[in-house]
């Protein structure tokens, strides 16, 4: 049917082309798009018909989704290109300005998979944002596109002149906007208030054009425009039976000015193109294939009007821009930063002056530095360079004065049960670029987690944590020490309660740009008591203390984490190697004697097709001398990602089932996303796990443990929620692992 309609347009054309009346090559053609979010992808629809027939646009004008069109438009782009740029954007990490998890922080990385729901709180009342998105993903996408034209200020000498209407918010005055940096005007004439936050512009806080003026025509035609292509993909009035909620009558009422407006602006339109988007919302960016198509309906509906503005002379196609991969970065310059350093923000920006750089490294970096939280907004501009290749950056940041923030979480699983989580963090406590944080966590097992760090980038930063952690559960009597004349001969399992206190302080840096390095001291106490133990000495039957040990140790940690997503990874490597040597122990422990703890987890995750993973997981460790501190031993079984000490999980045993000294381990997790953000999982985990384990080759010979899963998990607000069913071959048992939230 599309081939048949195809080939009765070009018949039509060619018969037209000796009978129509050619444009006057004097008369002035512009062009206006109005905003409408999502639905503005019609625009492209309709360019690709103007660009088919080689019509001349003199002046483009446009507002919101108009703007972004009309500017990328104007600069250069066809509208066959901006539909194959426009198909390939992720929306969804566009609008919510998701930042990919690899390049935050470590410290941000953790909060962002630790806590439900951040609230701002400063003077003891929460706050909250002024939107949901800072819109800094939208400007890193349009100065990327606009880099071609950065060197133009005025934007009635681009390609096509071009202006674009944006707000002021605290006056309601339409802005217009024809100069100046390209991509931060149309990022603020896009500002849809409450989805992003107000752009500053010389001193004015901008939001969408849209509120006072989606429509510019007036304006348009005061540039001597004869005649207007005006493209409206504005809503019209809702039907009773239509408005169903509260947000659908407050958009409403917002609508009746502009669409009430729009009835006499349509009649000073000289080819008025409607597109059908009614079954659209300004957020069906998912479907904007469809949108596009309709908007291209449109213009054909109207091909007559448009035959008529065909030049006489054949015009010279547009060409196709040319996309940079890479830009030179000559010198820098910064404004705005007064609390925090050139120094630090070059270094989470990851850039030096005179050097290349990729420009999926620049946004990295760009997105390691918003991800500091440190800053409301980070706008910058490439200048072309007149006496040398490449560009100037100029940098402009945005410090935010909120500095201390609540932070809730909650959480269910089968070793802590049920937990609920306050956090307060508090950043500029003593420094500009230190946080403290404190995580207070109530319900079956009471616990706490705080850490103060002083953020140097990559020079060393200096921590402080502390966490004291606790659960009540049947644990291996092998990682039970025995001294103080217990006697556990032919008891498999103890029903115990385990405490654990561990304080650091440590170094840290990073280099190479991913990499943590750690070293540092530790103090560490574990007690460890039963209420079924019968007492040797008295034969009565009361709580007996096991372990009540202080332990002192020095560290290093080296860590790389590039994987995608914590719980699912569908891409990137995994390092975490540590090193413990304890020198000593408090008298509890009357036969310690130094020993050290190697251990080291490797991980890789890849997609092979578009719904399917893999996340392969190897893992290694062992310990040297020590023989008489068992509590400190590998432990295995369970589910979970939030283990202390070196206890870990494996598939069809039950939690610390399995333990040793050493170990070597490899789990295989496949992970079919059927649905986004639902996904199937098919696990197996395999190892060796005994004492003295790699003593005369034993750890390469058969395989001791194995264990297999399958399971559910969503991603959620919350966290994940996940439910595996596991067995074993060798405990032939199954168990069912629950968990509900972000682990903490």
């Amino acid at each position: 049917m599309k081939k048949l309609i195809s080939l009765i347009y070009v018949f039509l054309f060619c018969l037209n082309t000796f009978s129509q009346e050619h444009h006057n090559k004097d008369q002035k053609i512009g062009l206006v798009l109005s905003g409408g979010g999502a639905k503005g992808l019609a625009h492209i629809g309709v360019l690709k018909v103007i660009d088919s027939l080689g019509i001349k646009v003199d002046y483009v004008a446009g507002t919101s989704m108009g703007a972004i069109i009309g500017s990328l438009y104007a600069s250069g782009y066809s509208g066959k290109q901006l539909d194959s740029i426009f198909k390939k954007v992720d929306f969804e990490n566009l609008i919510n300005d998701k930042i990919p998890r690899k390049v935050k922080t470590f410290h941000e990385r953790e909060s962002s998979e630790r806590y439900a729901l951040t609230l701002p709180f400063e003077n003891f009342k929460l706050q909250f944002p002024s939107a949901l998105s800072r819109g800094q993903n939208v400007y890193n996408l349009l100065t990327y596109l606009t880099l071609h034209v950065s060197e133009i200020e005025e934007f009635d000498k681009l390609p096509i002149p071009f202006f674009c209407i944006a707000t002021d918010v605290e006056t309601g005055e339409a802005i217009f906007l024809d100069k100046g940096n390209l991509a931060q005007a149309v990022t603020a004439s896009g500002a849809f208030p409450s989805l992003f936050q107000p752009v500053n512009i010389d001193g004015r806080m901008l939001i969408d054009g849209g509120v006072v003026n989606n429509y510019p025509i007036d304006l348009l035609k005061a540039k001597g425009m004869d005649i207007i292509i005006g493209v409206d993909v504005q809503d019209d009035l809702a039907t009773r039976e239509e408005l169903t909620s509260a947000p659908d009558i407050l958009l409403q009422i917002n609508n009746y000015r502009t669409i009430e407006a729009m009835k006499e602006k349509a009649k000073r339109t000289d080819i008025y193109i409607k597109p059908n988007i009614k079954d659209f919302t300004v957020i069906s960016f998912d479907e904007g294939k469809k949108i596009i198509e309709n908007g291209h309906k449109a213009a054909l509906d109207k091909i007559d009007a448009l035959h008529k503005l065909i030049p006489e002379n054949q015009t010279i196609p547009r060409q196709n821009i040319k996309l940079k991969d890479s830009v030179k970065i000559n010198r820098i310059s910064i404004k705005g930063n007064e609390r925090y350093t050139r120094a630090y923000i070059l270094g989470k920006l990851k850039l030096k002056s005179d050097s290349k750089v990729s420009y999926k490294d620049f946004i990295s970096g760009v997105n390691n530095l918003i991800a500091t939280n440190n800053f409301d907004a980070f706008r910058y501009e490439f200048n072309s360079s007149q006496k040398e290749k490449g560009y100037d950056l100029s940098a402009y940041v945005e410090e935010s004065d909120i500095t201390t923030f609540v932070r809730l979480g909650i959480h269910y699983d089968n070793l802590y049960k049920s937990a609920a989580l306050l956090n307060i963090t508090k950043k500029r406590f003593l420094f500009d670029n230190d946080i403290i944080s404190f995580d207070a966590i109530f319900g079956d097992n009471i616990r706490y987690d705080f850490e103060y760090l002083v953020d140097n980038g990559f020079y060393w930063s200096v921590g402080l944590k502390s966490r004291f952690n606790q659960f009540h559960k049947n644990v291996s009597a092998s990682l039970i020490p025995t001294q103080n004349g217990i006697n556990l001969t032919g008891i498999n399992k103890i029903d115990v309660e385990y405490q654990d206190l561990t304080n650091r302080i440590y170094l840290q840096t990073l280099f190479r740009k991913d990499f943590s390095l750690r070293l540092g001291a530790e103090h560490k106490h574990i007690k460890i008591k039963s209420e079924t133990v019968l007492n040797n000495q008295n034969n009565n039957e009361e709580e007996f203390v096991f372990e009540n040990t202080d332990y002192f140790s020095v560290f290093g940690n080296l860590r790389l984490d590039t994987y995608n997503n914590k719980y699912f990874p569908k891409n990137g490597v995994y390092f975490n190697g540590d090193f413990h040597l304890y020198y000593a122990a408090s008298d509890f422990n009357e036969m310690f004697s130094e020993f050290s703890i190697v251990k080291a987890d490797v991980g890789y995750a890849f997609r092979f097709f578009d719904e399917f993973s893999l996340n392969f997981m190897a893992q290694g460790g062992f310990k040297i001398g020590g023989d008489s501190t068992s509590s400190l031993n590998f432990s295995f079984g369970g589910y979970g990602c939030n283990f202390i000490n070196n206890f870990n999980s494996f598939y069809g045993f039950d939690y610390m089932s399995i333990t040793g000294d050493s170990f070597v381990k490899s789990t295989f997790t496949f992970d079919y996303e059927w649905v986004k953000k639902h996904h199937i999982i098919l696990a197996a985990n395999y190892a060796n796990i005994e004492d003295d384990l790699f003593e005369g080759g034993k750890w390469l010979s058969k395989i001791d443990y194995s264990g297999y899963a399958v399971g559910y998990g969503v991603e959620t607000l919350l966290g994940p929620f996940e439910a595996k069913y596991s067995w074993s071959p060798e405990s032939k048992k199954g168990y069912l692992f629950l968990n509900l939230g972000f682990w903490f």
